[in-house]
This record gives C-alpha cells, structure tokens and sequence, in this order.
C-alpha cells in the first residue's frame, strides 16, 4: 500500500518497531521513543497525526517542552541508539537468522590512565550488549566485604602492606565469569590486565574457558589533559558510574542518574596523586599495550574527544563484528545515513 507521505511511513516503521520491543523486551524504552516521536514531527515538518495513523490525545493540557530541534534529534537519537542492542535479535528472527550463541558476545578490556573515561564508557557498554562489567578494585573489594575465601586471602594480604596475587586476582575474574549471569553475554575488564603476566595468566584463563579476548582497546588522552578531568570526577561508589563536574555532569548536583543517590569525590582525585599514579600506570601498561598489538586485537581510541564522540568511536569496534545484519534502527527513521 502506497503512504501518502514520509511522515507516514517513519510513524509506521516506529510505531511496529516500538510494538515488537514492547512484546518482546518489555521495555518501558518504546514508550519513550513514542513520547519522543509526538514532539519530533514539529521539527521535521510532519503532521503529529493523520487519518491512517490517528494519535490519541490526552484531556490534560501539556505544557510545550523547550527544546532546541539540534538537541531534540540528539534525545531521540540517543533513545535511539540504545534500543538498536534490544532490536538485534529482533532483527535476527526478522531476516530467518539464528540469535547469536552466548559464547559470542563482547569479551572486550578496556585499557587507559585514570580520567580517560573508562567508567564513563564502560557501564554504556554493558547496557547495550547485556553484558558484565567487571571492574577489578570494586569487585576486590566486594570481594574483602563479603567474607569470600578469595576475600578473606586478598584481605590478609593487604592487611601486611603487599599486593594481591595475580593468581587470586584471574581467580577472581574467573569466579565472575563462572557465576555471574550476565557474564554469559560476555564481559567488559576495567583495571586489569596492567603487567604483561597479568595478560598473559589472563589469556590462560579465558583460552582454558574457550572465551579468548576479543578487543583490548586503549583509551589514549595526553597527561596534561587528565588534570583537569580527574580533579572534577563524581563516582557513584556502588555501580562504579562516573561524571564530571563539567564534561559530564549528573543530571541532579551530586546524584547519581540512575538510582538517585549520592556521588562523592574520591580523594585520590587531585593533582598531586594524579602524577604520581599516572607514572605507575605508564610504566606498568605500556609493554601491556604492546603484548596485545602483538596478538592483532589492540585498538586505540582518541579519549581526549568528548563522551558522546568516544562512544561513536567504540561502537565502530565494537559492532564491526556483527556485520551489516539489515540496517540499524536509525537508518530505518531516517535519522543515519
């Protein structure tokens, strides 16, 4: 059947695909996207509505949103976006595909100094391929405060002043990939490996499990820069979510998006401890980078671009994989080339 115009055939491409991810995802993430779309239109230049595709209208005034078109596309794009991870396996039974095995998904360590943005970026990750996050000093001291047997060993150690093992610390990796659902998905490393025989027991592991690394991608920002992030970093201490004062602000002063509790401000975060830490990882990481080029897997992003720019860049690595399976949700509305 022939639409009588593009705005017709975008509000029917979002309204079955918003449909199906109700059904199946059960997401309360459609329902944003439609809310988004009824606001979209003005700024398109399309009618909110038409006799094929009436929109319910509710008896309560709402007041209009104040909102500048640039950043009305860029809400709904990244609404958008999020939902592209939810409508793969759609897409997949769509096309007569069989949905990806669980041994296929993300196995990915994310490698940069402190202030880079691995805290940003790594929980988005996690969100779009449902995969975990492990990021190795909270899952330590997780570990330390629930009493575990690795706990218990990594606690004595630390009591006398000495460094973990790296054998508790793969064997800890080890137990998160074995009992953590999410993990069947695939993980994320945030903070480990940082020595060549970390990566190299590291590798050991995951080859015994037949789940070998898949990226080990380097967040590269110059030292001058990180000054200036670091010293504005907000933490959300149980997720391990991170803002800035500046660059990435929380939505609320000092709360975090998601649940609503407070930030704090680590206080390690300052220029002093920042030099010094930054000298460690130098010269810790850098053969680290150098054994992964060696394995072919090693990537390299510019941190020093801003968030949304850095994710563009991960996401160009990270579903380069999945090849073109039927074009993503964007290019579908119009909104990606």
């Amino acid at each position: 059947v022939r639409l009588c115009s593009r705005g017709n055939i975008i509000r029917a491409r979002l309204a079955g695909w918003c449909c199906h991810l109700s059904k199946l995802a059960a997401s309360t993430a459609a329902q944003h996207v439609k809310h988004l779309l009824a606001h979209s239109f003005t700024f398109r230049g399309l009618r909110s509505g038409s006799e094929q595709f009436p929109v319910r209208r509710r008896k309560q005034r709402i007041s209009p949103v104040k909102m500048s078109s640039s950043d009305l596309v860029a809400q709904l794009q990244n609404t958008v976006e999020k939902l592209e991870a939810r409508v793969h396996d759609l897409e997949a039974k769509l096309h007569g595909h069989a949905p990806a095995k669980s041994g296929d998904g993300l196995r990915m360590i994310l490698i940069g100094p402190p202030g880079a943005g691995k805290g940003t970026q790594a929980p988005k990750l996690k969100e779009r391929y449902g995969c975990c996050h492990l990021a190795t000093g909270d899952m330590l001291r997780a570990q330390v405060a629930a009493k575990t047997e690795l706990g218990r060993q990594a606690k004595k150690i630390m009591d006398q002043g000495g460094l973990v093992s790296d054998e508790i610390m793969v064997n800890m990796i080890q137990n998160e990939l074995d009992n953590n659902k999410e993990c069947k998905s695939g993980f994320i490393l945030d903070g480990f490996p940082r020595t060549v025989p970390q990566a190299e027991k590291l590798d050991g592991m995951l080859s015994a499990q037949q789940k070998p690394l898949k990226h080990a991608v380097e967040l590269q920002i110059d030292d001058g820069l990180l000054v200036a992030r670091i010293t504005g970093r907000l933490i959300h201490p149980a997720s391990g979510r991170s803002y800035h004062k500046i660059f990435n602000p929380p939505k609320k002063e000092m709360t975090d998006d998601v649940t609503g509790e407070p930030l704090i401000q680590r206080s390690d975060d300052n220029a002093d401890t920042l030099k010094k830490r930054l000298g460690t990882y130098h010269d810790q990481t850098g053969p680290v980078t150098d054994y992964y080029r060696k394995t072919g897997i090693w990537k390299a992003i510019d941190a020093s671009q801003e968030p949304g720019q850095v994710w563009k860049s991960l996401l160009a690595i990270t579903d380069a994989e999945k090849g073109n399976l039927g074009s993503s949700l964007l290019s579908k509305i119009g909104l990606k080339n």
